[in-house]
């Protein structure tokens, strides 16, 4: 592989979170450095940092960064980081990770009086959550890689790829680990409306690590299965359910309703992060609803009439039974799930 991408970790300086601007991509690399809560929430609520890990990840690190920005008066420090918590944690309600993410950094100083020791510690948690990311798409790699054989073609939908972890991904993992074991691998990226994630992000980050890459849109999907040209489908996950529901970006369930038709493998790529034994099934997720500019006027350009009503969820809910198996980080679970 090229160079790793760093879709989100600590700047330089380590005084911001630096992410890969993501609503630029292929056609411009531009970075950013986030140093406020305005700019940590906005990033996170308009893209600029996506996939569940990778928000993750951004929450930890921009938490301890905008903490130092709080109060010094003792008597009102921890109120203003809670509402600061609060705030990163709320900027996305479906994907998981985001609040495990604040959660776990804040369960570390819920105890701690000093001011100085809390912002050391918040430092000291985001960074072990940026490692285990890393180690954790490692892992995912070495346990998906067994499920690809050599001269597998592979549909993917959305981007969970490096772009969307701290780490070489979800999805991808498992196909950059066998690309790099020597396997010959082939990807359909599906082009994932109506942001485009697919041809955007996951198209680009292929083709720079050498994968041989095709995109397409979504509605074709069904007739490269039925032509035989697709040997397994993997996808990745923003919530996984107890009972294994998952909860991934929207169009993830057409193309699991598919490859169920077609006899054709769909797993799903996650980090046990994701899985969340609070949640009993999909019908307990909150999906998120976004702008209906991305659907009306995609990448300001009008492509609907301003009378029509515009419906876009930005995630949907495929049921356990269409997933053929689960892979994380701890290795690969099959139904019935019993995550440990």
């Amino acid at each position: 592989m090229t160079t790793p991408i760093e879709a989100v970790r600590w700047s330089p300086a380590a005084d911001a979170v630096r992410i890969i601007d993501q609503r630029r991509l292929p056609e411009h690399y531009e970075e950013r450095d986030l140093r406020t809560l305005d700019e940590v929430v906005e990033a996170i609520q308009t893209l600029s940092v996506r996939g569940a890990p990778a928000i993750g990840v951004c929450g930890a690190i921009g938490l301890a960064v905008v903490a130092a920005t709080a109060t010094s008066d003792p008597g009102a420090f921890p109120q203003e980081l809670r509402r600061m918590a609060t705030a990163i944690r709320d900027a996305r309600p479906t994907a998981v990770n985001l609040a495990w993410a604040v959660d776990r950094v804040m369960a570390r100083v819920e105890s701690l009086a000093d001011r100085a020791t809390i912002l050391a510690v918040l430092r000291e948690e985001a960074t072990r959550i940026l490692d285990e990311d890393r180690a954790m798409c490692r892992a995912i790699g070495e346990h998906g890689s067994a499920l690809i054989s050599d001269g597998a073609r592979i549909l993917t939908h959305c981007n969970a790829g490096a772009l969307a972890t701290g780490g070489m991904g979800t999805a991808l993992a498992p196909i950059y680990v066998a690309h790099a074991k020597g396997h010959r691998v082939a990807v359909f990226a599906d082009e994932t409306r109506p942001l485009l994630q697919g041809s955007r992000l996951t198209a680009w980050e292929l083709a720079r690590a050498g994968v041989p890459v095709t995109v397409i849109s979504d509605n074709m999907a069904a007739s490269v299965m039925r032509s035989g040209m697709i040997d397994l489908c993997i996808v990745g996950a923003d919530r996984i359910a107890a009972n294994g529901d998952v909860a991934n970006k929207i169009g993830t369930y057409g193309v699991a309703v598919l490859a169920r038709h077609h006899g054709i493998p769909l797993y799903v790529a996650a980090p046990t992060s994701t899985i969340d034994p609070a949640t009993a099934t999909g019908a307990d997720i909150v999906i998120e609803q976004r702008s209906p500019d991305e659907v009306a006027v995609p990448f300001g350009h009008r492509i609907a009439p301003v009378e029509a009503a515009i419906h876009n969820p930005a995630f949907d809910v495929t049921p356990a039974e269409l997933v053929s198996a689960i892979i994380t980080d701890t290795g690969v679970f099959r139904a019935p799930y019993r995550f440990g």
